[in-house]
């Protein structure tokens, strides 16, 4: 992997993490049509991961602080929403790392982000809050979001409009809830393959920027299109891009 094409699958990160149509799987079919693509297990694709992290906690910071130092409430939910997450990562972690590279099923995944993607639109907004069962539940969803070709932010907002709760609060929950999955993620890919960072630390460094500010951009595409009822047209590229795949990759 060179400079340029780290810094295009940055972009690529940065712009899709938070738009229901899969990050992960996005670089999966990326990194397939790229030559000579190698990474040690995922240990890119979480970097880039890492840093529109970052960019929740730059666009959510009076949030966090807030749920850090006087709500207690809320990061009870944010611990419960974790936790299956962080199983499913630390008990699949080898089969996950396999499945970015069977294009044909992230392909099969996009295909339901679609479908999730089109339903999310036709929930009716109702008035119930976050609660820890509401809470696990999404969690589950987004442990499940681990596989590429699911969206977490698609399951994750789906599964909170599925139950009622207000769709912007459930899509700012999802993203809140990235931030310790994430982080335990990177701790796992750095454990078993942090010495082959330091061989490509420029090339690292290029993609984490450029994931940084394109992700931090997309958080507020996602919260404009809430309110505007068109997940369903991240549906259908989804739908689109699913079948192309399939076809022709």
């Amino acid at each position: 992997m060179n400079y340029f094409w780290a810094l295009l699958l940055g972009i690529l990160q940065g712009l899709t993490e938070f738009l229901p149509v899969s990050s992960s799987g996005h670089l999966a079919i990326a990194q397939s049509i790229i030559p000579n693509f190698k990474q040690p297990g995922v240990l890119f694709d979480v970097t880039l991961h890492l840093a529109t992290t970052f960019a929740v906690v730059i666009y959510f910071r009076k949030k966090l602080k807030t749920i850090l130092f006087s709500n207690r409430k809320y990061f009870g939910f944010l611990i419960v929403g974790t936790i299956p997450a962080a199983l499913f990562g630390v008990l699949f972690s080898d089969i996950l790392e396999r499945m970015f590279l069977n294009v044909a099923a992230v392909a099969w995944q996009l295909l339901l982000t679609g479908i999730m993607c089109i339903l999310i639109d036709k929930f009716r907004e109702k008035k119930n809050d976050l609660s820890l069962k509401n809470s696990f539940l999404i969690g589950i969803s987004q442990a499940l979001a681990i596989i590429p070709g699911i969206s977490r932010s698609a399951s994750t907002i789906f599964t909170g409009s599925f139950l009622g709760i207000n769709k912007k609060k459930a899509a700012e929950y999802s993203f809140l809830l990235s931030i310790p999955a994430i982080l335990g993620a990177n701790i796992l890919q750095y454990i078993k393959y942090g010495d082959s960072f330091q061989i490509e630390v420029v090339n690292y460094l290029a993609g984490f920027i450029a994931a940084l500010i394109f992700g931090y951009l997309s958080i507020r595409v996602v919260l404009t299109t809430l309110h505007k009822k068109q997940f369903k047209y991240f549906g259908i590229y989804c739908i689109i891009l699913g079948i192309s795949v399939l076809l022709f990759v």
